[in-house]
């Protein structure tokens, strides 16, 4: 039997206490999950961050100024530093973000200064990677490992394509970064289908907002 840590993706407090009944081994906290995610309040993740240290359950916020695509311009960076800073003062486990350029390239200067604000929390670079030009993913890997980043979550390609069409895609991903990083699938993942994606990629974490019966479902 595989042991697979379950990351969930909840909006608000309100589902964490369940999630954590349930089995879940992360939260990953959002607000708007419509638009795929965006940063939560400060009181939101204030509550949850003190909740989930009392449980010893990790927790990672995502770090997005608002939805659309993920090239940012100066002010919005700005944001985003703010909100690191923030989550370092709450002891937030991890923070999950990523920034483009309008060619579909990491934006290289916008990661760097906010992986630096991220300072003493893993890092995650979210599904800003499924946005990347082609040629670019496995570029991306090698730049995300060179900069200690800790995971990249990926459907393995847009999120309109169901995800047991994109697991050859992500198998991909998985044996290029080779253990050097680790690689979640997301998106589409359930509890239904979670332990036959872990065996066929043969990883060991995954993302998503229904991976545990009873949560968001």
């Amino acid at each position: 039997m595989i042991i697979i840590y379950k990351e969930v993706a909840v909006e608000d407090f309100t589902k964490i206490p369940t999630s954590v009944l349930k089995g879940a081994n992360r939260i990953e906290l959002n607000d708007n999950l419509a638009v795929g995610g965006t940063s939560p309040s400060f009181g939101v993740l204030q509550e949850a961050t003190k909740y989930l240290q009392e449980k010893s359950i990790p927790v990672v916020e995502m770090i997005r100024p608002r939805g659309g695509n993920f090239v940012y311009n100066d002010i919005e960076l700005k944001i985003m530093e703010a909100d690191l800073f923030q989550a370092q003062k709450l002891g937030v486990d991890a923070v999950t973000f990523g920034a483009l350029t309008e060619d579909g390239k990491i934006d290289t200067d916008a990661m760097e200064q906010l992986i630096a604000a991220s300072a003493g929390m893993q890092v995650v670079f979210h599904m800003a990677f499924d946005a990347l030009a082609e040629d670019q993913k496995k570029p991306a890997i090698d730049w995300l490992v060179e900069h200690d980043v800790d995971r990249i979550l990926t459907h393995g390609g847009p999120l309109t394509t169901p995800i047991d069409k994109t697991l050859d895609n992500i198998k991909e991903y998985v044996d290029y970064a080779d253990g050097r990083i680790i690689i979640i699938p997301g998106g589409g993942v359930n509890y239904q289908n979670c332990d036959e994606i872990a065996k066929k990629l043969d990883v060991k974490e995954l993302h998503g907002t229904k991976i545990i019966d009873g949560v968001n479902n």
